[in-house]
């Protein structure tokens, strides 16, 4: 795991040289504070900042090819490099290192721009073919690690975050896109590879891009979540679990490849449970777990991680946080999530990896991606319902299963059954609307339009209408054909999966206090295995994960295996108006600084931030309308009204600069 930033100049003369690569990497020290390393030429600049994990002596980077005409930065782990290791050393390749990153650029010599295909990792890195003069960049299939990238004045900058763009040349305009704003506050995360800044985009989850010397740019996606319409595997349920099982021990197996002690995340869930019960009976891997507890006890899940500490006689840490803590770390977590959020989610997990740093680790296991690809959450349980219901809409008895939902949230949309009817209620059947399983949740969210200033609002135009065809243009041809639960797995696994919770919750939240995250469940072949299983094994009934149920039911305490889907929240406006409130949240809340941004209207922020102060347990949608309107007034002031990042007058530990 790493930072990486470069530049690519179009234009034969260009003034980017060795102090913006400087500028850029050093914006990014907390992803690699082990050391820098640096290649520049005419046409190309290169930085990297290294986490070590692999090959601690040896991989330092930039790294060249034999005769040093492709170079290569990367951010990342590939899990099998030992074995295509194995493989390029029989094609004839010579090695000086022992890491994972010279096998990328050997591998790309053999394979050009299809070496993806063979790496089993997650990962974001650059080459520069300097006999071509052309610059590949890659990203892994699910988006597990982050790449941006602009074009500014005859040159295209990408790094692994934005921040690092906006450092290497301060004439890049840094402008918030209120469409974007608005897919945000609609689908909770950006639709598509836009950002919430003008001009800087993302390289989209298994996509690689191309740049030649004329700057001709080519864009291709290599891979994506196969989903199929529902059909028999063609064995029973007990083969179907083994088989799962073996591929997640194997998944597991690869992601303890490390040089460096490896621990794990422990909720107290089914997920992170089933990945720390494998460590322990499958591999000789000293657990070491950490995990997050709540003084709130609507929150709080240690009951559970206990057990399963028990259970596996684990060496386990836990960081507890109160409304206070999440509210004193809000402003740094906005300042690596680089987005607008509409949850505090992020500020635990952001504390998380610093209790995990403090004890010296740089690598954990986590669970993300299982709810996604194997039917956990209560959104897919809410289509299915939904879907149940409209087989017979006039039914008195199908509604009442709706009650079934949400049993978590303190004012559940549930709490009476003809409410959730028509608080559930959509106008199409599952088989006409692409969008069935989202709905619902889009439509809450809509109301937060009303906060929007009238600029904004002008900007976007007819907003909903404008959201839905970008989601149609990008995704539709991938819906069609599916049945309304693999469509809604999908769209979850493409927003809010790759947009959020690998990004926001995962990556940023980790790298802040350089640690990395690994996720079994997002090995490549269990989503392409679970994209394919029948319907009834992802959920059966209205049991949840029906099939990693059964397959860890002999490796898991009963109560942690039967156990209902709690998904991990956050206390939201709690944190703000709960036991105080912050000096930073009255100023950017306040009618001076909302007129001043220009993004929504300061009557409505007011008389919502009063309303928040009277009762500070409120709704879904005043808890994310609180988090998105003072996340974005922070992201303004931190990356636009007052953007800095200093520069030391020398880079400490840089192994390699080669010009």
């Amino acid at each position: 795991m790493c930072g990486i930033a470069g530049f690519f100049n179009i234009k034969a003369q260009n003034a980017n040289n060795l102090s913006t690569l400087e500028r850029m990497i050093h914006s990014l020290e907390h992803r690699g504070p082990d050391g820098y390393g640096f290649f520049q030429d005419d046409k190309i600049g290169l930085a990297h900042a290294r986490l070590s994990i692999i090959d601690l002596e040896g991989g330092w980077q930039p790294i060249a090819n034999e005769d040093k005409t492709i170079w290569i930065i990367f951010n990342g782990e590939i899990f099998n490099y030992p074995e295509l290791r194995t493989w390029l050393l029989d094609r004839g390749h010579r090695f000086r290192s022992e890491s994972d990153t010279e096998v990328i650029i050997h591998l790309y010599e053999e394979k050009g721009e299809k070496c993806v295909e063979d790496l089993n990792g997650q990962f974001a890195f650059a080459i520069y073919d300097s006999t071509a003069q052309s610059l590949f960049l890659a990203r892994d299939r699910l988006g597990i690690r982050p790449l941006f990238y602009t074009l500014h004045r005859g040159c295209f900058f990408f790094a692994s975050e934005i921040k690092a763009l906006f450092s290497g040349d301060n004439t890049i305009v840094r402008h918030i896109d209120p469409q974007v704003l608005h897919e945000i506050f609609s689908c909770w995360s950006p639709v598509g590879n836009d950002t919430l800044f003008t001009g800087v985009q993302q390289l989209g989850p298994g996509h690689w891009l191309r740049i030649d010397r004329n700057g001709r740019i080519a864009q291709k996606q290599y891979w994506d979540i196969p989903f199929q319409q529902d059909h028999s595997f063609g064995v029973g349920e007990e083969e179907l679990a083994d088989q799962l099982r073996e591929l997640l021990v194997d998944a597991v197996r690869l992601r303890l490849r490390a040089d460096v002690p490896v621990g794990a995340y422990l909720s107290g869930g089914l997920d992170s449970s089933a990945i720390t019960s494998l460590i322990h009976h499958y591999t000789n891997n000293p657990l070491k777990t950490f995990s997050v507890t709540f003084a709130d006890h609507v929150y709080d899940e240690r009951d559970q991680q206990n057990e399963m500490v028990r259970y596996l006689t684990t060496d386990h840490h836990a960081v507890d946080c109160s409304y206070r803590t999440i509210s004193d770390v809000f402003q740094d977590v906005i300042w690596h999530t680089e987005t607008a959020i509409l949850r505090t989610a992020p500020a635990p997990l952001y504390l998380l990896s610093g209790l995990v740093r403090k004890h010296s680790y740089k690598v954990v296991l986590t669970g993300e991606g299982s709810d996604e690809i194997l039917g956990g959450y209560d959104i897919f349980k809410e289509a299915k319902i939904r879907a149940f219901i409209a087989k017979q809409p006039d039914s008195s008895c199908r509604p009442l299963l709706l009650k079934k939902l949400y049993p978590y949230l303190a004012l559940s949309p549930t709490r009476s059954a003809e409410f959730a009817k028509q608080f559930f209620a959509t106008d199409m059947s599952p088989a006409d609307e692409l969008f069935f399983g989202h709905i619902p949740r889009w439509k809450t969210t809509s109301a937060l339009k009303q906060f929007y200033s009238s600029e904004v609002k002008e900007s976007i135009g007819n907003s909903r209408d404008g959201v839905m065809d970008k989601l149609t243009g990008l995704y539709g041809d991938q819906l069609q054909g599916l049945d309304y639960f693999s469509r809604t797995q999908y769209l979850e696994a493409r927003l809010l999966l790759g947009n959020y919770l690998l990004s926001s919750q995962g990556d940023r939240m980790g790298m802040a206090h350089s640690v990395e995250g690994r996720y079994p469940f997002l090995d490549h072949r269990v989503v392409e295995f679970a994209a394919r299983l029948p319907l009834k094994a992802r959920m059966k009934g209205l049991n949840e994960k029906y099939l990693l149920k059964k397959a860890m039911q002999d490796i898991l305490p009963p109560v942690i295996g039967s156990r209902k889907k709690q998904p991990y929240m956050a206390p939201d406006i709690l944190s703000f108006f709960g036991d105080r409130t912050p000096d930073y949240v009255d100023y950017y809340l306040s009618e001076e600084n909302i007129r001043k941004v220009g993004l929504f209207n300061p009557k409505a922020v007011v008389k919502l931030v009063n309303k928040c102060r009277k009762k500070a347990r409120q709704g879904f949608r005043e808890n994310m309308a609180l988090v998105g309107i003072l996340s974005t007034q922070i992201l303004h002031h931190r990356f636009i009204a007052d953007f800095r990042v200093e520069l030391p007058d020398r880079l400490p530990n840089t192994k390699v600069v080669v010009t």
